[in-house]
């Protein structure tokens, strides 16, 4: 092959290389860049009185002083608005109000918005669910409610190329002439002195345990549960990983039995990961009753199972890539086959198997399937260690599925799925990192 033309091969791959690396670039930032903007949205917002009162009765967080001033001072502004409904309902009771069946429906809705927005009347008393005794805590939601209460939403079917068409009408024309005519405006006016938003930053929502699934609160009980499932994965996986890839790189011999051994790792890396949940629950709880039920230590025996593969393969491809020079410098001078292999060979690998191992966790952390039937719950304490032997918890990678899936107020609690998403990723992120950052270190150690 000319020159020239080996100059412009070479031009050209590394030209490709660089555009992959663009795309892929490109790729991720479009994947992640809606999941950091919405993700943050659950510790950077506007906050309400209610977001205040709500941390203030739960944790004792906030200016006590402060806080009342505010209320009083919502309080006052709020009163003109269950002066108006008071009287609105006055009035039909005592037949003021003609054909006053044409306002029961849009009234009760109003009525229904005002208590999410405000919480319950002060003549009320004390609901039960604490997500009736709040009013909205975030100014988003507050302006959605304000929506709700200032239009009526209708249907309109006369386009028939269209299943039907959102109109909103503002509900002022329906109360013409009534007291309840002048609610509309005064809220419209009004809103931000009856809740006071104020920026947050709820940094804490990585460690307050949520309240009443999850409406208020923080994820603190998840990241815990994936940190100890992280942790005991670890525990049980890497050694076996290890030494596991010690022996076939190093002591085994070409024949039957290492040429199966080898299959079935790699048959075992492409198992469906739901396949090792149903296997976890079958062997782990079922057969040798590791515990009773659910727990975190049946789920980290899983996902050990689940990584050991990739840990194996990537150990003993970092052991095969130490220069055959290392192990002959050193059996030379006198060592001994186990001193080489874990003060010469081991050692020189050591960025390789990190970077496997790091991979594999990443891995554990992020899957579902397999903590379903073994470890995972909806909702939960956080654990103590020691807890976790008998013990099942809540897992960012579970409860990202269940809120999206099976909660019954999705659209309410987007910013906590988000949360957790956003959470999650950086967690995986920042392992990924870590992984790097090693590597780079004990490369740079071993070259002197």
């Amino acid at each position: 092959m000319k020159l020239h033309t080996r100059k412009i091969l070479d031009k050209s791959f590394v030209g490709m290389g660089y555009l992959s690396v663009i795309l892929l670039s490109t790729a991720l930032l479009i994947l992640l860049l809606p999941i950091i903007i919405n993700g943050m949205k659950a510790f950077v917002f506007k906050g309400t009185i209610e977001f205040r009162k709500f941390n203030y009765e739960q944790f004792r967080r906030g200016n006590e002083i402060d806080l009342k001033q505010e209320i009083t001072k919502s309080a006052l502004y709020r009163k003109y608005i269950y002066d108006l409904i008071k009287k609105f309902e006055e009035r039909i009771e005592n037949g003021d109000i003609i054909n006053s069946y044409k306002y029961e429906k849009s009234f009760n809705e109003i009525k229904e918005n005002i208590r999410l927005l405000f919480g319950p009347n002060p003549d009320e008393e004390t609901p039960v669910l604490m997500r009736d005794k709040f009013g909205a805590s975030r100014w988003d939601r507050v302006l959605d409610i304000k929506k709700d209460i200032l239009f009526s939403l209708k249907w309109n079917y006369n386009n028939p190329e269209k299943i039907g068409i959102e109109v909103f009408t503002p509900r002022i024309n329906e109360f013409k002439g009534t007291v309840l005519e002048k609610l509309f405006p005064y809220l419209e006016k009004n809103l931000k002195k009856m809740m006071i938003p104020k920026l947050t930053f709820y940094w804490r929502f990585l460690f307050d345990r949520s309240f009443d699934s999850h409406f208020f609160g923080g994820i603190g009980p998840e990241i815990s549960g994936t940190f100890y499932l992280v942790i005991w994965t670890i525990v049980f996986s890497v050694p076996i990983g290890v030494v596991s890839a010690i022996y076939l790189a190093e002591f085994s011999k070409p024949g039957r039995i290492i040429t199966l051994i080898r299959i079935s790792i790699s048959t075992l890396a492409g198992v469906p990961s739901i396949v090792f949940g149903l296997f976890g629950l079958a062997f782990f709880i079922n057969k040798i009753h590791i515990s009773n039920s659910k727990s975190v230590i049946a789920g980290a025996l899983t996902l050990a199972i689940l990584v050991l593969p990739t840990i194996i393969r990537a150990s003993e491809e970092a052991i095969k890539t130490v220069p055959i020079t290392f192990k002959e410098a050193a059996l030379s001078l006198g060592a001994g086959k186990l001193y080489t292999i874990f003060r010469v060979i081991l050692p020189a690998a050591l960025p390789g198997i990190i970077t496997g191992i790091v991979i594999s966790i990443g891995r554990a952390a992020g899957e579902t399937a397999p903590i379903i039937f073994t470890a995972a719950v909806s909702v939960g304490s956080p654990l103590t260690f020691m807890e976790t032997l008998s013990q099942p918890t809540p897992a960012l990678s579970w409860n990202i599925y269940n809120l999206v899936t099976e909660h019954e107020s999705v659209e309410l609690i987007r910013h906590v799925q988000y949360g957790m998403v956003f959470s999650l990723v950086m967690l995986v992120l920042l392992l990924n990192f870590t992984a790097i950052i090693l590597r780079a270190r004990i490369s740079k150690k071993l070259r002197g």
